[in-house]
């Protein structure tokens, strides 16, 4: 049924999900599965640093699209973490990439990732890295009193959903149906409300372009303003929604990164 219900916001990207790594790559991964409360079995890689000794665990939670956790392989993520000292935990949400169907919490499959991150590498701190869709849920996943992530970075995150999906009339209108039957889980998953209640963390750094319309640098300033942690909102000019890594900015959104997470896990 959820299988179903999703077609309208993420059909096109329901696919079978393939593998970016080179075969002579792929032995550096572990692959990984934890069952989420979503109801989805969540898959996962997990890669080492490449440096002698690790700093943290970072897990990556992906945008919307059919690289699901490809993305931040094929895009030089992992490849940039790994290389300054950083485990890194890639994963499909549910009903993404490799992960099976579960509901549309989301949110539950980051803090069972998290969970599972903790489990991989207990002696060292979990970061989070969250982009569009991976970083709006993680926002309720924050909320959760058993998720296990000391630090965080959200990029480009709506602060709602409507004001996400009324970009695409279809799916705007199978949500407000939603919406209407389901009151109490609408306020549930209201990400701008939810930030307020995190726990943990003891930081957020946030980045959003000043030119994307679809998750405005307004947006960005309504969870800084809600964050009951210290939050700091870093902007680039020009760039298309979730892919400042290909864009103008991108040797100071790398070091940006690095600089933040550095800053979580030495001295």
């Amino acid at each position: 049924m959820y299988k179903i219900l999703k077609k309208p916001f993420f059909g096109r990207f329901m696919v079978k999900w393939q593998n970016p790594l080179p075969l002579e790559q792929q032995s550096e991964w572990q692959r990984l599965q934890t069952r989420s409360k979503s109801g989805g079995i969540i898959s996962a890689l997990f890669a080492k640093a490449l440096t002698e000794k690790a700093k943290a665990t970072i897990v990556l939670g992906h945008p919307m699209g059919k690289e699901a956790k490809g993305y931040f392989i094929k895009n030089g993520y992992t490849d940039l973490l790994r290389k300054n000292g950083y485990n890194t935990l890639v994963f499909d949400i549910n009903g993404f990439g490799e992960s099976t169907h579960g509901n549309f919490s989301y949110f539950e499959d980051i803090v069972a990732i998290g969970i599972k991150a903790c489990e991989l590498t207990p002696d060292l701190p979990i970061g989070y890295f969250g982009i569009s869709l991976g970083g709006q849920w993680a926002t309720i996943a924050f909320a959760d009193a058993t998720h296990k992530y000391d630090f965080a970075i959200i990029e480009s995150a709506a602060t709602s959903l409507p004001e996400f999906w009324i970009h695409f009339p279809v799916a705007y209108k199978v949500l407000m149906v939603l919406n209407f039957f389901l009151p109490q889980y609408k306020r549930k998953i209201n990400m701008q409300e939810r930030i307020k209640d995190a726990k943990r963390l003891k930081s957020m750094q946030l980045i959003y372009a000043m030119n994307d319309d679809w998750t405005p640098v307004s947006m960005g300033k309504v969870f800084e303003k809600n964050s009951p942690v210290p939050t700091n909102l870093w902007t680039v000019k020009n760039a298309k929604h979730a892919n400042i890594m290909k864009s103008e900015h991108k040797t100071e959104y790398e070091e940006k990164i690095i600089q933040y997470f550095n800053s979580q896990t030495e001295g």
